[in-house]
């Protein structure tokens, strides 16, 4: 995603996320590379698996991964504005 050519509203933030999530729950490929996401979520990882597991295990939630991707600006998607 390139940067936005101003800031997204809630509402617009919110339509992006969700239909990013929508795209990788259904089996799009992610823009965010594995060993990224396994950094990013290390922690969660590791409370839920443990320190071995945290390694091989992957993030599974659609709707994070979509909100990582959104706040490192990876998604190709933006708003047009309807300006009156």
């Amino acid at each position: 995603m390139v940067k936005p050519a101003r800031l997204h509203t809630r509402f617009e933030r919110a339509r992006i996320i969700g239909a990013r999530a929508l795209q990788i729950g259904m089996g799009a490929p992610l823009f965010a590379k594995e060993d990224d996401l396994r950094q990013a979520f290390r922690e969660e990882l590791i409370s839920l698996h443990g320190n071995e597991e945290a390694d091989v295990r992957f993030v599974l939630d659609p709707l994070k991964i979509a909100l990582y991707e959104y706040e490192h600006e990876l998604i190709p998607i933006d708003i047009d504005p309807h300006d009156e």
